[in-house]
């Protein structure tokens, strides 16, 4: 895949070399200066971030499996700005966080909790008899969140659209969390009329397209699954409402991008590169909405290439609609060796909060956008 090059400013090209001349070094030390030489010629493509004047009151966020959960806490965190949700084949915000996890000062202890919470409670449904997870004890700790004022006031999810999606034939993700975060969400007052959810096609654990991947019962990588269904555009037009018909023919190619400079802290698990989609005519008119689409685990394009990043169909939509589409990247590490967002907390006890690295990370990108 031939990535495009931008516009950038001499901060975001200074944080783009940076990361890559990192990545050099190592290669010249392993003796791999060949590989190195081709990299360096890689990163003088690999532009920063542009500044586009984009309008982020009209922002979305959407995302698969991890992605999900990390839409969810995104929107959360920064409802003001957000205006609509696509959670698939994930879960209501909070649902990892244990009460162990919550109130322990050993925070090493408290992952382990939380990590057993989110595979078996909010992944599986092995501790649904325990009531987990719990609908009115996620709303609490929201509200709690929102009163101490580390994510958004809730009163900004109220006119919020939320498509959520659960697959017949998914056996990693458990349909009842979806119905859970439909429950939470409502009970937060999000308008009824608002909330969709889709469980009604026999897909697998995957980002579901009208052409393109994997069967659609399949559960394997990159987690694009042909069901004959366009899920991108169901979440877009669910969102934000009419939009025009995709294109069949896209002007431009997904842009790399350095994320360094967006995050203060290596702890963050961010990948060296993001990508974003930029249209024509958002280069040349100020303006365009943006959509965040996080990858799930294990599809990120350290793992799968640009699978998510060309095969979901957003692109298609953005293209001919107004529409950035942010795609930021999560690194696979000793910690997260599947690549996955944080949503039990491996960057640290904030990860639900403004706070969280990833999140602020990601908020960056967006101050970026509309500068």
């Amino acid at each position: 895949m031939t990535y495009s090059p931008c516009i950038f400013s001499a901060a975001s090209e200074q944080g783009v070399m940076h990361g890559c001349s990192r990545v050099l070094k190592s290669m010249v030390r392993a003796g791999l200066i060949g590989i190195a030489i081709a990299g360096l010629a890689a990163c003088e493509e690999s532009p920063g971030l542009p500044a586009l004047g984009a309008n982020l009151s009209q922002t979305s966020v959407s995302g698969l499996s991890s992605g999900a959960y990390m839409a969810g806490q995104f929107q959360f965190a920064h409802s003001s700005i957000i205006i609509g949700a696509g959670l698939v084949a994930g879960g209501p915000y909070g649902c990892a966080e244990s009460v162990f996890g919550r109130m322990t000062p050993l925070w090493p202890v408290a992952l382990a909790q939380n990590l057993n919470r989110a595979v078996n409670g909010c992944t599986g449904s092995a501790m649904a008899s325990l009531g987990v997870p719990d609908v009115k004890r996620l709303a609490r700790r929201a509200r709690d969140r929102a009163g101490s004022g580390s994510i958004d006031k809730l009163n900004g999810l109220k006119d919020d659209h939320v498509y959520l999606f659960t697959g017949k034939a998914d056996r990693i993700s458990a349909s009842s969390l979806m119905r859970k975060a439909a429950g939470l969400y409502e009970v937060l007052g999000v308008k009824k009329p608002n909330i969709v959810l889709v469980e009604n096609i026999d897909s697998g654990h995957g980002f579901l397209t009208e052409e393109g991947g994997s069967t659609c019962d399949a559960t394997r990588a990159p987690f694009i699954n042909d069901c004959d269904y366009d899920q991108a555009g169901a979440i877009l037009k669910h969102i934000y409402g009419p939009l025009k018909p995709p294109s069949s023919d896209l002007k431009v190619a997904p842009q790399l991008f350095g994320q360094e400079e967006f995050s203060d802290s290596s702890s963050a698990g961010l990948d060296e590169l993001g990508a974003v989609y930029i249209p024509e005519s958002c280069v040349q008119e100020r303006g365009c909405r943006v959509h965040i689409a996080f990858h799930g685990c294990s599809q990120s394009r350290e793992m799968v290439d640009e699978a998510f990043i060309t095969g979901s169909g957003y692109n298609r939509w953005a293209d001919i609609n107004r529409l950035i589409v942010l795609y930021p990247q999560v690194s696979k590490s000793a910690k997260n060796p599947q690549g996955c967002w944080d949503w039990w907390g491996y960057t640290g006890k904030k990860f639900l909060t403004r706070d969280a690295p990833q999140i602020k990370a990601v908020r960056a990108m967006l101050t970026r956008l509309a500068q």
